[in-house]
């Protein structure tokens, strides 16, 4: 991960914002009052729906449990 302070990240945002897009790595900015990180659009996304997928009680075991059954076992029907 890289970090940069303010004054470099201000001089070289364009191409900062193009590295993190490209790379999926985030980029930490420090600064004298705080610190940031810059994430793609995407990454930040899919953070954002883990979050709430993980918010829901019981699915994160469900999925957990259900990736533990043989294929051979799973009906290829929805139960709705």
């Amino acid at each position: 991960m890289n970090i940069y302070n303010m004054s470099e990240a201000r001089a070289k945002l364009f191409s900062l914002a193009d590295q993190v897009q490209e790379s999926h790595e985030p980029i930490i900015l420090k600064g004298k009052r705080n610190n940031v990180v810059i994430l793609a659009q995407e990454d930040y996304d899919s953070l954002q729906e883990t979050l709430y997928l993980h918010s829901i009680p019981g699915l994160v075991q469900s999925i957990l449990d259900a990736s533990k059954e043989p294929l051979e076992e799973c009906s290829d029907k929805l139960d709705w």
